[in-house]
Formats: structure tokens, C-alpha cells, sequence
């Protein structure tokens, strides 16, 4: 589980970096590389509460 935190974290940070560009600059690449981090950021949440909810029920 503190993996999954772990990659959660990092791909925030990517995707923070990239919004950041997209929005103050105007970036279109990093809007794209934004987007993408998105989805590989929902996805880990998924994870992460799938592993959460076993653990409680241990």
C-alpha cells in the first residue's frame, strides 16, 4: 500500500508540473502529458482503494 502512495505522489507532482505549464504558459504539450498523468492518477486511486478495502477487512 505505501507503494501505491508513493506513485500516487509522484505522478501528482508530474501532473502538477505539466498543468502548471499548460496554464501560465500555454504549453499544449504538457496540457496532453496533464491529461495523461490524469488518467494514470485515477487509476491508481482505484488501486489504492481496492488495497484499502482489503486491508480493513483483515
Amino acid at each position: 500500500m505505501k507503494e501505491i502512495v508513493e506513485k500516487i505522489n509522484s505522478e501528482f507532482e508530474a501532473f502538477k508540473a505539466d498543468a502548471e505549464l499548460q496554464s501560465e504558459k500555454g504549453n499544449k504539450a504538457a496540457g496532453t502529458r496533464a491529461r495523461k498523468s490524469s488518467l494514470a492518477i485515477e487509476k491508481l486511486l482505484k488501486e489504492f482503494r481496492k488495497v484499502s478495502l482489503d486491508e480493513s477487512k483483515k
